[in-house]
């Protein structure tokens, strides 16, 4: 049964000893232990407080799950939060060459330090953060990498943004307990976010995808959608001499080292048109072109049809070797029937199955489930609609070294220019 975390009552004198000498062997030894955690626990005990015992163990597991967001995690220091909110260090460091040749650079509500240490690497840099603990945690970090910058903990608001050449910010999404969308109800406010830029225009301010962005920001501001290894996992406001574009929307993928893959810039909800039938391939956007709303700009400059209104899988004769399409090769179009795709696919002796939904209703698990699929052979299916028809679509996925059109370097943004 899954347990929710100990609630622990750990003063900052408590960090700091999880950073120093004696926790840092305790720590080795348990990443390379198989012990049960019952018995860790236990053992830990008879030298430790209740308090830094839990410290340990959870710092074990946090590193655990940090390495999808750290090459180095397990020379880091995380709280549960700080990791939940840290940007992971491919798109921190992707982000960070924006601030190349502008310093001092400052983070603002910098957290445990997933962009400062990407701000660092490029240039002198100091973070602020009103939480204690994550502040200390935050220069820990920065120490532990060899990175260029200073911590402070004191309230935003206290700042004097005028003292940076430029400054990143992540505002708390979760001021009250509840995840919001909306800048104005984030933390710091939108009143003091505003003064801010008014002393030091040049800026960035991590949003969620899905941000409610205020109507000044889309004429002034350059909106960009980053995704990694085809998650969309942040907008960045860029003010000011950050704004390479200003008043463009931008969507920019990464792959899962942070290469740049692809970047377009074009104007959001314009309307593709639609297809009369499935063509022999059908294309889905990456992620961020999605969160961007850039689909059909992305449609309009390929050529491609959309199968229905308002849903962002499209269709065309060529392939496409966009890195910022995913392109699927189609064996074959059926009406939206479990009991008829059953059977199809039985006889196509197909038992590996990939089942991607958008615009209809239905859970991925539970069609493979009632699938009840056997075979050698795979197959991607995608199930959407067909100008108001649900459709199932049974088809291939296919690499960018099949496609015809250019690839990668086509739209890359300046800052990222031969990487």
């Amino acid at each position: 049964m899954h347990q929710r975390p100990m609630t622990i009552c750990a003063e900052l004198a408590d960090y700091e000893w999880l950073t120093g000498a004696e926790a840092a062997a305790v720590l080795g030894d348990l990443a390379g232990g198989g012990e049960p955690l019952h018995r860790r626990a236990a053992r830990l005990r008879r030298n430790f407080s209740a308090t830094r015992v839990h410290l340990l163990l959870e710092q074990v597991e946090l590193r655990q799950r940090a390495r999808a967001k750290f090459a180095r995690a397990d020379e880091l220091f995380f709280t549960r939060r700080g990791l939940e909110q840290a940007t992971d260090e491919w798109v921190a460091g992707y982000k960070a060459r924006r601030f190349a040749g502008r310093e001092p650079v400052g983070d603002l509500c910098c957290g445990i330090g997933g962009d400062l240490l990407g701000l660092a690497a490029v240039a002198p840099s100091a973070g602020v953060d009103r939480d204690r603990i994550v502040a200390y945690l935050a220069a820990a970090n920065a120490h532990a990498l060899s990175r260029p910058a200073t911590v402070e903990s004191r309230d935003v608001s206290r700042t004097s943004a005028g003292d940076f050449a430029s400054w990143h910010m992540d505002p708390d999404r979760r001021p009250g307990g509840r995840r919001t969308s909306s800048p104005a109800r984030c933390s710091p406010d939108a009143a003091t976010i505003a003064d801010l830029l008014t002393a030091a225009p040049n800026a960035a301010i991590k949003l969620a995808p899905a941000a409610e962005i205020p109507d000044d920001w889309c004429d002034a501001c350059e909106l960009e959608w980053i995704s990694r290894d085809r998650q969309c996992r942040q907008l960045v406001a860029w003010h000011g001499a950050q704004a390479e574009l200003p008043g463009c929307r931008r969507a920019t993928a990464l792959s899962a080292d942070g290469s740049v893959l692809g970047s377009m810039v074009g104007q959001p909800d314009r309307r593709a048109p639609l297809a009369e039938s499935v063509d022999r391939f059908v294309f889905e956007p990456d992620s961020a072109v999605l969160a961007a709303r850039l689909a059909g700009a992305l449609a309009a400059e390929h050529g491609m049809t959309a199968l229905a209104a308002g849903v962002d899988y499209f269709t065309g004769p060529a392939a496409i070797g966009d890195p910022l399409v995913t392109c699927f090769e189609v064996h074959d179009v059926l009406p939206l029937d479990l009991a008829r795709l059953a059977r199809h696919l039985r006889a196509r002796n197909c038992g590996t199955l990939e089942i991607k939904v958008r615009g209809v209703q239905y859970d991925p698990e539970r069609v493979r489930r009632e699938l009840r699929l056997r075979g050698d052979r795979a197959a991607t299916l995608l199930l959407t609609k067909l100008n108001g028809k649900r459709v199932a679509i049974v088809a291939r996925r296919i690499g960018r070294a099949h496609c015809l059109l250019p690839g990668p370097c086509s739209r890359l943004p300046s800052h990222a220019a031969g990487v």
